[in-house]
């Protein structure tokens, strides 16, 4: 189906991520179009042309020779626009830029400037090129994530691999990737391991070791060996999918400063146009020389001047160019609009497990009294053996070296821990409640752990004990360091977990205010008493369904998108791809740099308008100056957002 023509001024904030378009113009960025450029190349050679006759003062260059020489010359560029402008009116949107262009440049016509008229209408289409490329540049991020959708996936059906599109493959098959392919799916591996390239969904280019039964997700690429996979979700709800459905769908939440903008030129246009009209006619009252021809062209250059181009392109492109860069990134910002109120955050609010720690138990301490370490861990694994507790599968990741001991007669005594038999000795694994009701006295030092602690009895005798504990994210700590030097001076953890625990965490990592063992519902009416102060913008970081009403609640929800639910991630407004917290650091950077070259882009665009229009009023710019004021500073604009794409942020 032909989509309707788009032109780079009626670029909406929706991205356009085809591979392909029907609109004449080269999307791509590549030099395959070159007919895009053919109108210009013959305009511009028309115009050297002529205007060396005139300087040469050559006898047959005259009169309706001349004019018709620079209406040939004005045709290629200058149909396209006149048709557009005329497009335009049928539709009752009369003051766009096609309009004023084709009035300003037939006015020039009309007063005898052929080569200015031609000149305008040359550079302002020279101006489209220029900024077409540059719309396409300032895109390249986001589009490159078309590139890492995987085409076909190698499925096992009917004893054999055939390969089928990702779309039609159930939940449950199983596939197979090869060396350099794309995983199409998320699953499970099945495989003893693997080693891929997550830089497509995280931003990071280091490979990723993954361990048999452990999460792979659609778009990372298989590095080393011939693996397989069982696939747990459907494409379209895959890791990769959700990202193209984020990405292509970040901007259409429009940030407050284009909505503004945007709402600003169509009152301004008209406005320009209709003092232009009163620069023509209002000093034939008051000035005892007036010349309508004078008068005339000085409001030619008022309505070239007038076009909104420069606003109207580089502030989305600006936000194009952020949404772009954060990607890169591993940052996903759901719409322009999160750009501009992360720029606001004072204050971080963040949750514990998943968030700032690993949200993996891992055994921390053993102790073993009058056993062998190992001997004593060969009848603890025994009883864990029998538990689908995440502790338990902390405490079976332990190394031992020996055959494994087997446990029998293994209960669970609710809410303290478990009781079994192994090599003919009676093992209680579980909670001080569990060894008080056994009579088994314990250790005074365990009273002082605040992490997770597994007291063991052999033969009703106390014999030690295994602490266990969620391990820190390694940029944890640097992460609150600086959110400090970039502004955001108040900090608060709130956890589910017991508090103990999560004043610990918060200790370590120089959180001031922490506060556990709290509920979903306690953790939004924290949130919704903070925000009873009107100065408080806050971010909230969480991973969990639990997080969910929080995120929903915060100013900024932000999600980590690998361990994350899919709720969290549904509901947030950012997603962190790599689970990493400093990444919301480079997140407040990326938008601030962001929103600095918007407004930047407001004040050269203004600047120089307003320079240039007092100027042509006054009779002392030209055309030349008036082209300069509208697509010269419109490339200067576009220009200054792309640099978005090259900034780094340590």
């Amino acid at each position: 189906m032909k989509k309707k023509k788009v032109n780079l001024r009626d670029i909406k904030p929706n991205l356009e991520v085809e591979h392909s378009h029907d609109d004449g113009h080269d999307h791509s960025g590549n030099s395959s179009n070159i007919k895009a450029y053919i109108p210009a190349i013959i305009s511009f050679t028309m115009l050297i042309i002529g205007i060396a006759l005139d300087y040469f003062d050559v006898s047959f260059f005259k009169d309706w020779v001349r004019i018709a020489w620079y209406s040939i010359a004005y045709l290629p560029v200058g149909f396209p626009v006149v048709k557009e402008g005329w497009e335009s009116i049928k539709k009752s949107d009369v003051f766009t830029e096609f309009f004023l262009m084709s009035i300003a440049t037939i006015g020039a016509f009309i007063i005898g400037e052929y080569p200015e008229g031609v000149a305008v209408m040359l550079f302002y289409a020279v101006g489209e090129l220029f900024q077409n490329a540059a719309v396409n540049k300032a895109k390249g991020n986001i589009k490159a994530l078309l590139d890492v959708r995987p085409n076909e996936a190698l499925v096992y059906r009917n004893n054999d691999y055939v390969s089928v599109s990702p779309e039609t493959v159930e939940i449950g098959e199983k596939v197979q990737i090869r060396v350099g392919e794309k995983i199409p799916l998320d699953g499970i591996l099945l495989s003893d391991k693997g080693s891929f390239n997550t830089a497509a969904l995280t931003g990071e280019s280091k490979p990723d070791t993954i361990l048999k039964g452990e999460k792979v997700f659609a778009g990372s690429i298989n590095m080393d060996g011939v693996i397989e996979i069982e696939t747990t979700k459907e494409f379209k709800d895959s890791s990769i999918a959700r990202i193209l459905d984020m990405v292509q769908n970040a901007t259409a939440r429009k940030s407050k400063t284009e909505l503004f903008i945007r709402q600003f030129a169509r009152i301004y246009t008209p406005i320009v146009v209709f003092l232009a009209i009163g620069v023509t006619f209002i000093p034939y009252f008051f000035v005892d020389d007036y010349v309508f021809r004078d008068w005339l062209y000085r409001a030619l250059i008022f309505l070239v001047i007038s076009c909104p181009c420069a606003l109207v392109i580089s502030i989305p492109l600006g936000y194009f160019g952020g949404l772009g860069a954060a990607s890169k990134n591993g940052i996903l910002f759901k719409g322009a609009s999160f750009l501009d109120a992360m720029t606001k955050i004072n204050m971080l609010v963040m949750d514990k497990t998943g968030t700032v720690t690993k949200g993996v138990f891992k055994i921390k301490e053993i102790k073993a009294i009058n056993w062998d370490e190992k001997e004593f861990m060969k009848y603890l694994m025994a009883i864990e053996e029998q538990s689908t507790h995440p502790i338990a599968k902390a405490i079976l990741e332990y190394k031992e070296e020996g055959a494994d001991y087997e446990a029998s007669e293994v209960s669970e005594i609710a809410g303290k821990g478990l009781k079994g038999i192994v090599n003919g000795k009676t093992v209680l694994v579980g909670n001080k409640a569990l060894m008080t009701a056994n009579n088994i006295n314990v250790l005074e030092e365990t009273e002082t752990i605040v992490e997770s602690i597994v007291l063991v009895s052999i033969n009703n005798t106390f014999s030690g004990y295994v602490v266990i504990a969620d391990e820190l994210k390694e940029d944890a700590k640097e992460t609150i360091t600086a959110l400090h030097k970039v502004g955001v001076k108040n900090i608060m953890m709130l956890s589910g977990d017991k508090d103990s625990i999560t004043q610990k965490i918060a200790s370590e990592l120089n959180i001031e205010i922490a506060k556990g063992g709290l509920l979903p519902e306690d953790k939004l009416n924290e949130v919704e008493a903070l925000k009873q102060n009107s100065d408080n913008k806050i971010a909230f970081i969480g991973d969990g369904i639990n997080d969910a009403p929080v995120l929903a609640a915060s100013d900024v929800g932000i999600a980590m998108g690998g361990l994350g639910s899919d709720v969290a991630i549904e509901t947030a407004d950012v997603i962190i791809q790599t689970d990493q917290p400093s990444k919301v650091v480079k997140a407040i950077k990326v938008s601030r740099s962001t929103r600095k070259i918007v407004w930047q882009n407001i004040i050269l665009a203004f600047g120089v308008k307003v320079i240039v229009l007092i100027l042509g009023a006054g009779g002392l710019a030209t055309m030349w100056e008036a082209v300069f004021a509208d697509v010269g500073v419109a490339l200067l604009a576009i220009l200054n957002a792309v640099r978005l794409q090259k900034m780094e942020w340590s």
